[in-house]
This record gives structure tokens, C-alpha cells and sequence, in this order.
């Protein structure tokens, strides 16, 4: 079996990497099980699904789970790296080697993926959109105050709104406003990292997966791909999973003791509310679970926020000319996927790295 060509992986539409995905577990002979979307399309017109595949014996006491496109556009990245393990013969080695079974569970958020945008059909926020909806979510009182000038009425925006950004941080810090912005709000449908008001469909048939593939595991652990902070090109390992401690110590000792935690400050990540990391949680009670997320820097803050802000005006203000919808796109996609070589090389290489090491920690039970 020859090498992955890791360029080829990736594609330059959400139409194109299913398409590939779709033959990568073809030529694995993988059954695949697809969820299309009951109501929405594509920005061709294109079906938009959840293809999910298992790789390794059905019936496997341990199980590693491979999430791709939970943000959207960021599913460029996922659905790459998911290619390429797929064509991989040292990962096909390893999971014959290990007993371990991969779920391979391509593109989240299907609608993002295809539009190029973070968040999903009713613009909810998937990261931030697992949560009890029987109880009151919590109130986002930072986000209340900056989303007037965050999601400005005009755009580009006018001098006096970048300003407004501007005196914000200098009297909170460019940490606080980060916070402020991504933790998650509930309050407004029309603003940034909204976590919706009920389950979105996403949300329902990942918890649906997971009851019927991983719950009766004893062991199971996920990587979920995402890209937009950090460095360009490293991958953060952040720890996906309540502040508990065991887990914590189980993803170090697994995946090196640079995991970080938004719990206790290590990481990029500000705080944040309603992770998919709570599905697994709650759909397997019986299974030892732990989990990272592979956060891939592409360009810097100020970019990738001013990328999400002009994303939002456009939702927004669906009557844009098509000029400005379609620079409005490519900026979108270029803060979250870097179209690059050396990108991809560097996006494949720690996504392989992290996948064999869970592999490894899996057969041996590791603690």
C-alpha cells in the first residue's frame, strides 16, 4: 500500500472532500453511513451529510473517535488529515497491530463546511451548542456589551467602530475581549459564537452515533480538528473534556505533557460553554473517556476575528452584492485554512503523530 499523497487529501470544496472521503473508505472497503440533512443544501445545491465510517473489528473495546468540521469551514483541515489516515499503511498497521477500532466521523457541521463559515444553518455556533437545554444557559454579560460594535451595521467597518474595538482593549486587555467574544452566548441569534436555544441537528445524530458505536466501549477517546489559533502550523493539544483531573492526567500521559486546558489557562482557548465533548460524555456513562482537540494555527487573531466578524455581517445582511459575498467567502476560508504545502505537511504530520499515539495508549490501557 503506498503513502498518502497528503496535497491530495485536502480539496477546495466541502462537495470535493466528501467526495474523496467517500472513496477513501471505498477503497478501505468501509461501510459508510451517511446522515444527509433533512432540509438544508449545499451552496451548489449539493446534498450536505454526516458520513461516518469505523475502521478496525466492530466489535473492539476501545475505540478512537476522528471529528472533523464541527466549525464549519475548519472541516478543510479535518477532512484532510481523515483522508490521508484513511490511505495511511502505517495507521492500517497499527490498528490491525492494536484491536482498536477509528471512527472516522467526517464533517460535523455539514452547512458551515459547504458555505465556508463557522457555524451551522440557524448560525449556532456547534462548540457551543452541547448543553441542557432543560436548564437556563448562562448569561454571556461580556459578549452583551461588545456585540454592538463587534457586529458592526456597516461593512467594512467605519473608523470610529474599529476605535470602539481598540479602547476595549486597552482598558481590558486583547485576552479579555477574546473571552468576551468566543465563550459562547445564548442572547443573540444574529451575533458571534451563538449557542442556539435547542439541539441543533448536528447535535442529534453525533449523540446518535455514539450511542450506537461507542457506548457499549469500555475505552473511548476522540480528536477533533480545529484550526484558527495559534502559531501557523502547530497544533495545540488541548484537552477536550470537563475539569477533571484523571482525564487530564490520562490526555498527558497519552499525548505529552504540552496538552493545555482553557480549564486552568494553558491553553489559546478562553473558557468555554456547551463542547461537543459533552455528547460523548453523556451518551457513553459506561466508557473511560478521554479526548483532544488538534488546534491548528492559520493566521493571526486580529485576522481571524475580523474574518468571523465580516462572516457575521454577511449572515446578517443577506441582500450583499455577490462581490462582497464572495470576498467576504475567501476570507473566511483563508482564516481557517491555509491552502499551503507546508500547511498541509504540518497539519498531517502531528494529526498522524496524535492518532498513533492514541492508538498505542488504547491497546495497552494506558493511565
Amino acid at each position: 500500500m503506498p503513502s498518502p499523497n497528503i496535497v491530495a487529501a485536502f480539496s477546495q470544496t466541502y462537495a470535493e472532500a466528501r467526495e474523496k472521503f467517500l472513496a477513501a473508505a471505498e477503497t478501505r472497503r468501509l461501510t459508510v453511513e451517511s446522515h444527509v440533512h433533512p432540509s438544508a443544501r449545499g451552496v451548489d445545491g449539493e446534498a450536505l451529510a454526516v458520513d461516518v465510517a469505523v475502521f478496525g473489528p466492530r466489535d473492539a473495546t476501545s475505540l478512537l473517535c476522528l471529528m472533523s468540521g464541527t466549525h464549519g469551514v475548519e472541516g478543510f483541515c479535518g477532512s484532510g488529515a481523515q483522508i490521508a489516515l484513511l490511505e495511511d499503511p502505517a495507521i492500517d498497521a497499527a490498528v490491525t497491530q492494536s484491536g482498536v477500532a477509528i471512527l472516522f466521523y467526517h464533517a460535523l457541521n455539514p452547512y458551515g463546511f459547504s458555505f465556508c463559515a463557522r457555524t451551522n444553518e440557524d448560525n449556532i455556533d456547534m462548540n457551543r451548542n452541547f448543553r441542557d437545554f432543560s436548564r437556563a444557559p448562562p448569561r454571556n454579560a461580556a459578549y452583551a456589551e461588545v456585540h454592538d460594535f463587534i457586529v458592526p451595521a456597516i461593512w467594512p467597518p467605519t473608523p470610529e467602530n474599529e476605535a470602539r474595538i481598540g479602547a476595549y482593549i486597552a482598558a481590558h486587555g486583547q485576552l479579555a475581549l477574546q473571552a468576551a467574544i468566543t465563550g459562547g452566548q445564548c442572547d443573540r441569534p444574529d451575533g458571534l459564537f451563538y449557542g442556539g436555544n435547542k439541539p441543533a441537528w448536528s447535535n442529534g445524530i453525533f449523540r446518535d452515533v455514539l450511542r450506537r458505536h461507542a457506548a457499549s466501549r469500555r475505552r473511548l477517546a476522540w480528536i477533533d480538528f480545529h484550526t484558527g489559533l495559534g502559531p501557523y502550523g502547530h497544533a495545540e493539544k488541548i484537552h477536550s473534556g470537563p475539569n477533571d483531573a484523571a482525564m487530564m492526567v490520562r490526555a498527558k500521559a497519552w499525548w505529552g505533557i504540552d496538552v493545555t486546558s482553557f480549564h486552568d489557562g494553558s491553553s489559546t482557548s478562553a473558557p468555554l460553554t456547551g463542547v461537543n465533548f459533552e455528547a460523548p460524555l453523556a451518551e457513553c456513562p459506561g466508557a473511560e473517556c478521554t479526548g483532544i482537540a488538534l488546534e491548528y494555527g492559520t493566521v493571526s487573531f486580529a485576522e481571524a476575528l475580523q474574518a468571523l466578524r465580516a462572516d457575521q455581517w454577511l449572515r446578517n445582511h443577506p441582500d450583499a452584492n455577490a462581490t462582497t459575498r464572495a470576498t467576504i467567502k475567501r476570507q473566511s476560508r483563508d482564516a481557517f485554512y491555509c491552502d499551503a504545502v507546508d500547511w498541509k505537511g504540518m497539519v498531517y504530520g502531528q494529526a498522524r503523530a496524535a492518532v498513533l499515539q492514541a492508538l498505542q495508549a488504547l491497546t495497552t490501557g494506558h493511565r
